[in-house]
């Protein structure tokens, strides 16, 4: 009989690593992170869009699709290359270890990010300077319109180019583009500069990566921001004016939890005019996050069969309508560019059969959360045919206890009422204070071909311990950090202990590379 082949993953943003300067980075942690995993036969390590952050700090509203967030710059590494001093790595006073405080981060970091732009461009050798060089041309296709996008949303203090910049530059007629550009020419080349930082510190973390065979898994969300600079620069590919307003915008319809539905306020695709440019863009998006990361997972998946588009005016999702996606031929067209498509599809929710056909038919996985499968039936009792418990899991599907917008297990479980905790404990053959080890367990023996584990639910942490509360802007979102110890030999020990006796030891990268 065939083997079959089996992978195991941890999800954790880097924003979560631990580490002195208020926020985790791509340096030294990051790839302690990785050796972790790696020494416990974990091959993935999954994680949220790596994109500058916009309004409540989400990697959802990114004010890019190609650029990094700055913040991610590690100060060890700009240290290490001589471009900060010894002194400047332990300026930070005070900082909460426990959650990310953004304003604060921002206030001490960005400073020094400067600094270290400043002594780059002064004194760095003719070496990297022509890394910086090669860096510019192979990313022009975004980095000038980026770092013009970021000096404008500075001067202008607001990132709403469609309301609050000039008109001209708003509409970019090109003698406002050139006049800017040149008026504007110093903060331009320090926003590069941070890029390259920031790609160079994610390339070499990249390598270490495959190096110690563990794949990284992306994420990219289907829109992009209405405020972001891919909204100010390809708005023919999206339904809105010449001026910027919107016609449409996305959401979901009204259901059980949400009587108005959800209004996302993210402009919509003009699907014909991407078609009629070859997809060019997405082509380009694609092909730069599969260089980034080596699989991705497609957030709202459901969106290329159809999406829920709502008049820009309406204050709910009420009244929007399904309108059809490109589909098949969306794929087929980035399958020619790139032959190989490692996706994920987010298939949470209502989804239907021509979806389904659409994942199916791509051969991508969908996903399966344990949290979402302790239903009852008429009776009371669990119902044991629910999709998303683990023994119901086909192979073609990753196996999740929870994601970022859950709650930890440990808190989902503490929050539920007390007949429902009795389905779960005796579904899993357990008691409370174990409940969350053997939800993990019962992923790793599922029948999927992947399981990944949120971090948090690896060392239990409560209900404070979630990263998300959509639908909210909370200061809580997005910020927390894993405990400053906890990669430990400890944590090594407890991943081989779930992975080893379920077979989940494969080599995602060597799998991949047969596809190849």
């Amino acid at each position: 009989m065939e083997k079959k082949l089996r992978f195991s993953g941890v999800l954790l943003h880097p924003t979560s690593l631990p580490g002195g300067h208020g926020i985790g980075d791509l340096g030294p942690k990051a790839m302690e992170f990785v050796k972790l995993l790696s020494d416990s036969s974990v091959s993935m390590w999954q994680i949220l869009p790596l994109s500058p952050v916009g309004y409540g700090n989400s990697p959802y509203a990114a004010q890019s699709a190609f650029a990094g967030n700055e913040l991610l710059i590690s100060l060890e590494l700009l240290y290490r290359q001589g471009l900060l001093a010894k002194e400047d790595l332990f300026s930070s006073t005070g900082f909460e270890t426990r959650f990310v405080d953004y304003p604060n981060v921002q206030k001490f970091k960005l400073p020094l990010l400067r600094k270290a732009v400043d002594t780059f461009l002064e004194k760095s050798s003719a070496a990297m300077k022509r890394e910086y060089e090669e860096f510019q041309q192979d990313s022009a296709y975004w980095l000038d319109d980026y770092a013009l996008y970021k000096v404008m949303c500075d001067h202008y203090n607001d990132s709403r180019w469609f309301s609050v910049w000039d008109r001209d530059l708003a509409e970019r007629e090109s003698d406002a583009v050139r006049t800017w550009t040149e008026k504007k020419r110093a903060g331009i080349e320090r926003y590069k500069v941070l890029q390259f930082f920031f790609h160079q510190m994610w390339d070499d973390l990249h390598e270490y990566a495959t190096e110690h065979n563990v794949a990284i898994v992306g994420d990219l969300p289907i829109f992009v921001a209405h405020d972001s600079v891919d909204a100010w620069c390809h708005r023919s590919f999206l339904k809105m004016d010449s001026e910027g307003h919107l016609e449409k915008v996305a959401g979901v319809p009204p259901d059980a939890f949400s009587p108005t539905g959800q209004l996302w306020g993210n402009p919509v695709y003009d699907w014909d005019a991407l078609r009629e440019d070859g997809y060019s863009w997405w082509v380009r998006r694609m092909t730069h996050q599969l260089k980034m990361t080596d699989m991705v997972r497609i957030d709202h998946f459901r969106g290329f069969d159809a999406a829920w588009e709502v008049p820009a005016e309406d204050t709910t999702a009420e009244n929007g309508s399904w309108v059809k996606g490109p589909g098949q031929d969306f794929f087929s067209a980035l399958k020619r560019e790139l032959k190989v498509l490692p996706v994920i599809a987010e298939d949470l929710g209502v989804i239907t059969p021509s979806v389904e056909k659409l994942r199916d038919d791509n051969g991508f996985p969908g996903m399966r959360i344990l949290q979402f499968g302790f239903n009852y039936d008429e009776k009371g009792d669990l119902d044991a045919s629910h999709f998303y418990l683990p023994h119901n899991y086909d192979e073609m599907c990753v196996a999740y206890t929870g994601t970022h917008d859950n709650n930890t297990s440990r808190g989902w479980y503490d929050e539920l009422p007390e007949g429902h905790k009795d389905l779960v404990r005796r579904y899993l053959s357990c008691d409370d204070r174990s409940v969350v080890w053997y939800m993990i367990r019962s992923v790793m023996a599922s029948g999927a071909r992947w399981a990944i584990v949120p971090f948090q639910d690896l060392v239990e942490a409560g209900a404070n311990g979630r990263m998300n509360f959509p639908g909210t802007c909370s200061p809580e979102n997005w910020a927390y950090r894993i405990p400053e110890n906890s990669c430990d030999e400890n944590m090594r020990k407890k991943l081989e202990a779930i992975v080893k006796p379920f077979g989940r030891t494969g080599n995602y990268l060597k799998f991949m590379n047969t596809l190849s």
